[in-house]
């Protein structure tokens, strides 16, 4: 089912994402959680796809095997290393195996890679566009509350989503925030500009310290005082920073509701048990 048609059937939805093992590694135990978190019921999975697609295989073996557990599946699909034929490859995989939705992306560079191959696409505009022209697919795009690292400024790269929705994009997810007072200026933004598609909120459960260090080190977001706070407080307190986490996640996704967001996206980090206690908590409210 296309992730535009439920947004449309309704009123809020909860989904998931989970990333593919490095490649080499065995799949077996990622399909298990997989399977664990489709039984949960959101209403769909996303699966990430490593830098250069590098793990673009697994990616579709994740899809296939959520697709077939009842979930629809969201097929992260990234270009920057990547030419026209070897996308359209890609696409007509997706295609034989049901999966109908896209999420479009730049994504990053190898690291044995300095600059995109000759012939290869450079923005995912450019992407969104070739599967707009396609057909077949509803097609999603990443955003970022708080402006791309790589932007100069949030106007500056709200213009750059604005050619990515005018190329064709169905909705959009947002990178993880920790204060939903930045989602929610970050959507008056939008709105100025024009950008009137649904936008999912997405939500990231930290549950140990080192965790949102690297959060910190590769995506520019901000942590809020109150939540530095919980980490002082409870860093070094393994349970007890899970259990906060949780809660703060939480509390997160009452008040987006609350607020009239009606997708709320969570980044499972492959943490079938975490993402099963935050849908309980919010059993009465989805």
């Amino acid at each position: 089912m296309r992730i535009s048609s439920i947004l449309q059937s309704k009123e809020v939805i909860a989904s998931c994402e989970i990333f593919p093992p490095k490649a080499g590694s065995k799949l077996e135990q990622t399909f298990e959680i997989a399977s664990q978190i489709a039984a949960l019921k959101p209403a769909f999975i996303s699966v990430t796809c490593g830098a250069g697609g590098s793990t673009a295989l697994y990616t579709e073996k994740l899809a296939h095997h959520i697709e077939n557990s009842n979930v629809p599946a969201l097929a992260h699909l990234t270009c920057v290393a990547s030419g026209k034929e070897e996308i359209s490859v890609i696409l007509d995989e997706y295609a034989k195996m049901g999966i109908e939705n896209i999420l479009a992306l730049r994504g990053d560079l190898p690291k044995d890679m300095d600059k995109p191959p000759p012939g290869s696409y450079k923005y995912a505009n450019e992407l969104v566009a070739v599967i707009r022209e396609r057909g077949g697919f509803c097609i999603g795009a990443a955003c970022y509350p708080e402006g791309h690292i790589e932007s100069s400024n949030q106007d500056e790269d709200i213009d750059y989503l604005k050619q990515k929705v005018d190329a064709g994009c169905d909705f959009l997810t947002t990178q993880m925030f920790f204060d939903n007072n930045v989602l929610y200026k970050f959507l008056y933004k939008l709105s100025r500009k024009g950008i009137n598609i649904p936008v999912l909120a997405g939500i990231m459960p930290v549950t140990n310290k080192l965790q949102i260090r690297r959060i910190l080190q590769f995506s520019g977001t901000a942590l809020p005082p109150r939540f530095q706070n919980i980490i002082d407080k409870f860093g070094d307190k393994p349970l007890a920073m899970r259990q906060a986490g949780i809660a703060y996640a939480t509390e997160q996704i009452i008040d987006l509701i609350a607020n009239n967001v009606r997708g709320i996206h969570i980044y499972t980090m492959n943490k079938p048990d975490i993402a099963e206690m935050i849908m309980k908590n919010l059993s009465e409210i989805l």
